[in-house]
């Protein structure tokens, strides 16, 4: 019986919800979909293997990501935080190299809201003196 690691992620309007243990191969599902399938964009999944090129190990892992919300750049931002969590609660040792590289800060920057009597939050009509 193999244990599985969860951890969560979260940017912008999105939640993901990470599952990840050690395998034979590396596997990585976001919603039941392959990750080439689910995200086609290349700058997206280069930021997912650039987290586990980061680690240097001879390790395969199967991941398995639920997320909910956002868009795709905020989707996989979200998945590769709750895949850094996860990483660390399997071994300790990957935490310094992850934290320095940044990838277990939260991006705190959310939407700002829409202010009544404004086009947008900050936008206003062009002001005319005459």
């Amino acid at each position: 019986m193999d244990i599985w690691y969860y951890g969560t992620g979260r940017r912008k309007r999105s939640t993901a919800r990470v599952f990840i243990r050690e395998s034979v191969k590396n596997v990585m599902l976001v919603n039941g979909i392959l990750l080439n399938t689910y995200f086609t964009n290349h700058k997206h999944i280069d930021m997912l293997h650039q987290l586990i090129h980061q680690l240097d190990t001879k390790r395969s892992f199967l991941l398995k990501a639920t997320v909910k919300g956002g868009g795709k750049c905020g989707q996989i931002a979200s998945i590769r935080l709750g895949l850094s969590r996860a990483l660390v609660k399997i071994s300790s040792s990957f935490k310094q190299p992850l934290a320095k590289q940044g990838f277990l800060t939260r991006d705190p920057r959310e939407v700002e809201r829409k202010k009544c009597g404004l086009h947008k939050a900050r936008k206003q009509k062009q002001f005319s003196k005459r």
